[in-house]
């Protein structure tokens, strides 16, 4: 069997576990969580054997030796599959079987704890994966901190030092568009018409808005959980997800937005690739800008809302009373909020510099887990101004830690980067904002394809950056952006 097919078979055994690992957090009953997690465990377990075996080495080898290099697609197809045999490799069987179990049943004991909002309760949980994360760090080598060898599994070819010192110069700009913004709002204290704004009207507007940016429902759909997220559970089976709040329809669009630019990019992956490189997203930052440039550069615009709020106000007949400047007032409006997914843009990157310096002190052992709580206060607090009034709405309000996603966090801010660098490239084409203006997103669509989705993995997330836009991620496209639509 070629190194391609056993990628191919490779990818078999991870959808089916996507596909479990959807259910389990859509409709799966409570107390089947720990065979739920079992059965996780042995698809981890048996796919990382696959990627690790004898055979998967000599094929890979067999390939590389026979390579003439006349496709580049197939030889960046064999380095990538080079970069992460090796990655694997360093890996045993069970500590990947571990995380996996620990995952699973974290992700639980997070719902349950969140939900009561006692912090006490999830911390053995993300002690024992602080313990396997600083294990596999260990294994996979690093030459700064630990946070580097789990920082290169979502954002290749960078590094601790280069995020923290990209963050500590955004920092001061970025504090002082927050506050500028805050205030700004704070003036106009912008509202919504009161609700109830029905979940039934809710998605049939945001399978609309979905449907007209591109977003395939023949090959994907949309449910309901505590924590949106989009998943691919294969080459044509992306799983969107949002919630929604009566009083707010634009807490579940804007959710669904996000979650849908995810779910264009999968979409827009080279199918028949399903399994390889060049069938598979580069890398988190670069699919954050896929979602942060439909939900912000596109979805709070303007054009957008000049085309799409005659159709809200047919779902929602209060906003009648409610002229389009005051519900733009309203969407643009910024302020200091203890949630992150609800955080606006003016906002949102202060969320993330608090937990990248939270999780680099977690995994570098300056921060226990016991005081995670307190030193999220006090950061918040030096960032926000204020305290979170309880850890639901605290360090207990994001899953990517039960997710054993430790080193994720970063990619948010990097993606913001990306959007906006991307969103000012494409626009370079008169035609793509004629049409935007028009309510027709098919040519910006069109352009991200090429520019960014049909290449998959095949280059490095700062090379497809600086092919796509002609320089590599730099932050005044975003600041740009930011002070445009705030100040």
């Amino acid at each position: 069997m070629s190194i391609f097919e056993q990628a191919r078979e490779l990818a078999v055994i991870r959808s089916s576990a996507e596909v479990i690992g959807w259910d389990q957090e859509t409709y799966l009953p409570a107390a089947a969580a720990d065979h739920r997690a079992a059965q996780l465990a042995w698809l981890a377990a048996r796919a990382h054997k696959l990627a690790t075996s004898e055979a998967w080495k000599n094929a890979l080898e067999t390939a590389q030796a026979t390579d003439s290099g006349d496709d580049p697609q197939r030889t960046a197809n064999l380095r990538e599959l080079r970069r992460e045999f090796k990655r694997a490799t360093q890996l045993p069987v069970e500590l990947v079987a571990r995380e996996s179990s620990a995952s699973s049943l974290a992700k639980h004991a997070w719902a349950d704890a969140r939900q009561r909002a006692d912090f006490a309760a999830f911390a053995p949980h993300l002690e024992s994966l602080l313990d396997i994360a600083r294990e596999k760090a260990d294994l996979w080598g690093y030459t700064g901190e630990p946070y580097d060898a789990l920082l290169e599994g979502y954002e290749r070819g960078t590094s601790t030092a280069a995020v923290a010192a990209l963050f500590d110069a955004l920092r001061p700009e970025l504090r002082d568009i927050a506050a500028a913004a805050v205030a700004k709002s704070s003036a106009r204290n912008p509202a919504l018409p009161p609700g109830p704004y029905p979940i039934a009207a809710q998605q049939q507007l945001n399978a609309r808005i979905a449907a007209a940016i591109g977003f395939d429902f023949q090959a994907g759909r949309i449910d309901t959980t505590t924590h949106p997220f989009c998943t691919t559970l294969g080459p044509r089976d992306v799983r969107l997800t949002t919630r929604y709040d009566e009083n707010d329809f634009t807490s579940s669009l804007f959710g669904v937005l996000h979650e849908a630019g995810h779910g264009l990019y999968e979409q827009g992956l080279p199918g028949a690739d399903f399994g390889l490189p060049s069938g598979s997203a580069v890398s988190l930052g670069i699919h954050e800008s896929q979602s942060r440039l439909w939900e912000n550069h596109v979805g709070r615009s303007r054009a957008f809302w000049h085309c799409w709020y005659p159709v809200a106000r047919e779902c929602f007949p209060q906003l009648a009373a409610c002229p389009l400047d005051d519900f733009l007032a309203y969407l643009w409006r910024a302020a200091f909020s203890p949630v992150r997914v609800e955080a606006d843009e003016a906002t949102y990157d202060l969320h993330i510099l608090l937990r990248f310096g939270l999780e680099r002190r977690m995994l570098n052992g300056s921060l226990a887990v016991a005081d995670v709580p307190a030193a999220w206060n006090e950061g918040f607090r030096d960032l926000f101004g204020f305290t979170p009034e309880n850890d639901r709405l605290g360090c207990l309000q994001d899953i990517h830690w039960a997710m054993g996603g430790l080193g994720y966090f970063a990619t948010y801010t990097l993606g913001n980067i990306n959007a906006a660098q991307l969103c000012a490239a494409a626009r370079k084409d008169p035609a793509i904002t004629t049409a935007m203006d028009q309510a027709d997103y098919a040519p910006l669509l069109n352009w991200l394809r090429t520019s960014i989705h049909a290449h998959g993995a095949t280059l490095d997330p700062a090379d497809l950056m600086q092919q796509a836009t002609g320089s590599k991620p730099a932050t005044q496209a975003y600041l740009a952006h930011l002070k445009a639509r705030y100040l």
